[in-house]
């Protein structure tokens, strides 16, 4: 169903893919009856090409330098964005910026933290000119499909999963710090990126829906990397055959494949989408050229796909429901095997408990968030659920409508009704089950969610405490046949369903009672309402010419997650107080990591304070004295005191900027990594002042514990070395080798000064 080209091809009249080869001129000649273009023109036709260019500030198409159009942060970011963005001298906003209020809705955690943050963010958008949506309206990327996305425009937000490609939308998510720089007016430095086609053909068979399509194109593309880092250009006849909220389903979950953006065709699909959302200047036609050229090609038979199950604990660990319920012993075995990876086997797992009479027993369901709560997934899993009951024994059905206009909508048609009357319970708009701060399901229990993500903890247990429940990953249809089937998992595609796929209607006064904008004024007479536990970020110091580095923690995982560098669920409420949040830095993977990162701070404080950092902590001083042996200039004034982590592959998943910036908060002056998971991530290490080293693969040239002395480090930054030299300190100074990648002028720059705040501190 899913087929990956090796190396380019050509797409010519958007409906023909020429593989690239040594026939592929003689092809397209034959199919056009004109000469070829060069692959560097052809690669301009593409979508992503035309919105890259209108956005791109730096007249020079490989080195961009984008302004976007719009910004979207909820209240787990938007604190520590614009916290910043003061810090660094902010005045006004100078694009539109939405502050979303969905992911703190409960307020359920900490007392008055969670409203105290929303009260900042009303604030704010009064006081520099922004919109605020209050709790339970939306979740961030439903509002911004609703009132933001454009076709031809560009939207970055402080969430991995800003997408609204399917809307002709290319938006990103990055780590707060890229947000404070469009607020200062400056802009997103990258280098062009290259452009995957996505070729669809063939319509989805009843009871397959998007979560399906994305699951399918996920298992093909996230071990390989194939997309990683690139913008995948959905294309091809099979997009006409799939409805508005099916494109969305299939765009949000596009950030799972790790790729930086998405974009696809428009047609009248979508020109009726922002018509009924009273928006229809906003559309624009998008297409490829006559002749276009892709850096890689995925190539999606819709027909083929069935419904699928991202079992634990990755989204691309992919399987079909029917081949899971085919070989279920096999397949729970080798998932459990996989997940002691991930758990470190800290936690006894099993899976093999919850098989019932031959069939996978599963005690939760879920419907929910920016990739399930859509319209036309809750009304499909109505018809699927229609007269029948999800039990009463342990199983249960929850579902969250993404925004309050999609609620009214499902109350009105009596969706809402006839789901209620199975049994199911409808939530308001929140995104709590999406990152474990909601619906956590009984120890050992299997929840079936269709939402972003089913990583450890993302149901919302936790591993340290003796906790364990996992998520697998399915479309809304086939959760809602598993519920008909009172938690025996169950494929959609085995109900013979009469879909009624009603008409939405679009209530805009939903938003217009209640969401506040400024239009863009600001009133800088409006004082900004903080609560105790907002708190300013520490005093951060600039690179210094040497580094002496001790490895707190080594992390051996293939990949590691961002909820692994700093949990979500439970460290939400603390998001808005940069120390209290580090105390949370990779609690569920290495609990060690904290009291070790604290202990070798102890010495660089002192040693800014003029003191004596050896007398600070006992054990550097025969390390520093091994140092001075070979390299004698060095001392407290030059040499730079603190933490490094290594991880085989960190950054996957969230584009919170806390997983980098509380290993700031607690002295870590870098990371060490055979390659990072994501652009984002490693933008949020150079945005807050980390070397993003890198090693190449093989065995370690130092241990968990060890201390690392990197001399001349700033020279290197400066001087844009390719190579740098470190030292592991032991009986003697062990040699090895250290590389930053590429890196911009103003990423050094920022790394010089110590941080994105400092850098505009001047």
């Amino acid at each position: 169903m899913v087929k990956l080209y090796n190396g380019g091809a050509w797409l010519v009249n958007g409906t023909e893919i020429v593989e690239d080869n040594k026939d592929a001129s003689a092809v397209i000649a034959n199919l056009t009856g004109k000469a070829p273009v060069s692959k560097e023109e052809a690669s301009k036709e593409t979508i992503a090409y035309s919105i890259l260019e209108k956005h791109n500030t730096s007249g020079n198409m490989d080195d961009l330098q984008i302004k976007f159009d719009k910004l979207t942060s909820h209240d787990i970011t938007f604190v520590g964005i614009i916290q910043t963005a003061r810090a660094s001298g902010l005045e006004k906003f100078p694009i539109p910026y939405v502050l979303t209020n969905c992911h703190n809705s409960l307020c359920a955690v900490g007392g008055t933290i969670n409203e105290d943050d929303h009260m900042f963010g009303l604030t704010c958008a009064k006081r520099y000119g922004g919109m605020y949506v209050p709790p339970h309206q939306a979740v961030i990327h439903q509002f911004a499909r609703e009132m933001l996305a454009g076709g031809g425009k560009m939207i970055l937000g402080s969430d991995s999963h800003t997408r609204y490609g399917a809307l002709g939308t290319m938006a990103m998510g990055e780590g707060g710090p890229e947000l404070v720089k469009q607020l200062l007016s400056k802009t997103y430095d990258i280098r062009r990126p290259q452009v995957v086609g996505v070729y669809l053909t063939g319509k989805p068979i009843p009871g397959v829906g998007p979560q399906d399509v994305a699951l399918a194109i996920i298992g093909a593309v996230f071990a390989n990397g194939y997309v990683k880092n690139k913008v995948m250009e959905f294309v091809g006849p099979g997009v006409a055959n799939l409805s508005a909220d099916f494109r969305i389903g299939i765009d949000v979950m596009t950030t799972e494949t790790t790729c930086l953006s998405s974009i696809w065709v428009t047609d009248d699909k979508i020109k009726e989408f922002y018509e009924v959302h009273g928006r229809s200047e906003e559309y624009k036609e998008l297409a490829p050229g006559a002749v276009t050229y892709y850096d890689g090609m995925v190539y999606v038979d819709l027909s083929q796909v069935k419904p699928m199950i991202a079992m634990p604990f990755h989204p691309s660990n992919t399987y079909t429901i029917d081949e899971l319920n085919a070989n279920l012993y096999d397949i729970l075995d080798d998932v459990e095997k996989k997940a002691q990876i991930s758990l470190d086997g800290k936690i006894p797992f099993t899976l093999k408990d919850k098989v019932r009479d031959g069939k996978l027993y599963v005690e939760q369901g879920i419907i929910a968030g920016c990739a399930g709560g859509g319209f036309e997934n809750i009304c499909d899993a109505a018809d699927i659920l229609k007269g029948a009951s999800i039990g009463s024994d342990a199983f249960t059905l929850s579902i969250y409508p993404a925004s309050t206009p999609i609620y009214v909508e499902l109350a009105k048609n009596g969706v809402l009704a006839s789901l209620m009357q199975t049994g199911a319970v409808v939530k308001t708009a929140f995104c709590g089950p999406c990152f474990g701060a909601g619906d956590t399901p009984a120890n050992n229990a299997l929840s079936i969610r269709h939402s972003t993500r089913n990583f450890p903890n993302r149901e919302g247990s936790k591993i340290q405490n003796g906790q364990i429940s996992s998520v697998a990953l399915m479309d809304a249809r086939s959760i809602a046949a598993t519920a008909a089937n009172k938690g025996y998992l169950t494929s959609a595609a085995d109900f013979d369903v009469k879909y009624t796929k009603p008409r939405y209607f679009f209530d805009k006064t939903i938003y217009e009672n209640r969401v506040f904008d400024s239009k863009g004024i600001a009133d800088p007479n409006t004082e900004i309402q903080f609560g105790p536990n907002i708190k300013d970020w520490p005093e951060m110091c600039a690179l210094t010419d040497n580094l002496v580095l001790k490895v707190v923690s080594e992390i051996h995982d293939p990949v590691t997650t961002t909820d692994e560098l700093i949990p979500s669920g439970e460290t939400s409420s603390f998001r808005s107080n940069p120390l209290k949040l580090a105390e949370f830095a990779l609690s569920r993977k290495d609990p060690d990591y904290v009291p070790l990162a604290k202990e070798v701070q102890k010495a660089e404080k002192a040693r800014e304070e003029g003191n004596c950092p050896l007398e600070a902590v006992a054990e550097l001083k025969p390390v520093w004295d091994k140092i001075k042996d070979s390299f004698p200039d060095m001392n407290s004034e030059n040499t730079g005191i603190g933490s490094t982590i290594f991880a085989v592959k960190p950054g996957d998943g969230s584009a919170r900027e806390q997983a980098a910036s509380c290993q700031k908060v607690l002295g870590g002056w870098a990371n060490i990594a055979n390659e990072y998971a994501t652009k984002r991530y490693r933008s949020n290490l150079i945005n807050w002042g980390m070397l993003p080293f890198l090693i190449p693969d093989g065995e370690l040239p130092f241990k968990n514990k060890d201390y690392i002395f990197v001399p001349q480090i700033r020279q290197a930054v400066e001087e844009k070395w390719d190579e740098i030299k470190a030292y592991a300190v032991g009986d003697e100074l062990k040699e090895f080798t250290l590389k930053l990648g590429d890196l911009t002028d103003d990423e050094r720059e920022i790394i010089l000064k110590g941080c994105l705040i400092n850098y505009y501190r001047g």
